[in-house]
């Protein structure tokens, strides 16, 4: 029994070290190291302070599309090979890019919620003769035209959750 879970243990420490060793900051600071470079010297290079080279070789945070550019330059390798190994970068990149295609978006579908709420509440209190649904409806309607966005991020983490605890 023991033997089983230490062998468990093992198999889980290796798979943390392999996913470790595929971040984005793990292959900057090998090939850094390959390349026989001071992080000084990357930083003089890219025109940033020592501090972003830590942060981006800590994994504390990621240089912008132009320094992996950059850096693939410096490093003899392509901004592929970043991406493609760094399952978090992929993440960010594609929240980046959802975000954007939501921002291009005039009149996203909450507009047309939140005004359909506002109109029904308002034929309701006309037929019902109740000033307060007319009310409640109005600030709904207006929340959801306003924290549309919020509300499905939150939705989807919701769901998220919900599907990661099974």
């Amino acid at each position: 029994m023991r033997k089983r879970s230490a062998n468990k243990f093992c198999l889980q420490a290796a798979t943390v070290i392999e996913v470790n060793e595929l971040r984005l900051g793990n292959q900057l600071k090998k090939l850094r190291e390959e390349q026989k470079m001071s992080e000084e010297e990357v930083a003089e290079q890219l025109s940033v302070s020592v501090q972003h080279i830590h942060k981006w070789e800590g994994n504390q945070s990621y240089p912008d599309i132009q320094q992996l550019l950059n850096l693939s330059d410096i490093y003899g390798t392509t901004i592929n090979e970043f991406i493609k190994n760094d399952a978090a970068l992929q993440n960010r990149i594609n929240i980046q890019e959802e975000e954007k295609e939501d921002d291009d978006k005039l009149l996203h579908p909450g507009f047309y919620i939140g005004i359909g709420l506002m109109f029904f509440g308002n034929f309701l209190s006309l037929i019902i003769g109740n000033l307060m649904i007319m009310m409640v409806t109005n600030i709904a309607g207006m929340l959801i035209i306003c924290f549309y966005k919020e509300i499905l991020k939150l939705l989807k983490g919701v769901k998220k959750d919900f599907y990661e605890q099974k």
